[in-house]
């Protein structure tokens, strides 16, 4: 049996963390307006609607982990207020991952849009 209270209620804490994370991460904040960007590019140049997927798949994939991120400092913060290596660490990797994530999406972007603005300047491959 489902319990639409529960469930309901378990959407709005999911919406109250996207908020949260939105209001006070500021990396979070640019991923959006990055995201916002190649949303418009995307279909300034016509992007096909499979890449427009690929993109989207991407700026979720940035999205999540600059969460995840977020949740493990928190965590680590909460656990620990001590300079710790191993809270360091923790925090460094998950940093880490974001970067590699945000990393691996800029290269797709490039590849996706780069026969596009070539067209676009008249230049054809």
């Amino acid at each position: 049996m489902i319990h639409h209270r529960k469930l309901i209620q378990s959407f709005r804490y999911a919406w109250d963390g996207v908020v949260y994370s939105l209001r006070e991460n500021q990396n979070l904040r640019v991923h959006f307006l990055v995201a916002l960007i190649v949303a418009i590019a995307s279909v300034l140049l016509g992007v096909s609607h499979f890449e427009m997927g690929i993109l989207g798949v991407m700026i979720l994939l940035v999205v999540a982990a600059e969460m995840i991120n977020s949740a493990i400092e928190e965590m680590v913060d909460l656990i620990t207020k001590e300079h710790r290596e191993e809270a360091k660490i923790a925090k460094d990797v998950a940093a880490g991952m974001v970067l590699v994530v945000a990393a691996g999406s800029v290269v797709v972007g490039i590849i996706i849009f780069t026969p596009y603005v070539f067209r676009l300047w008249g230049i054809y491959l």
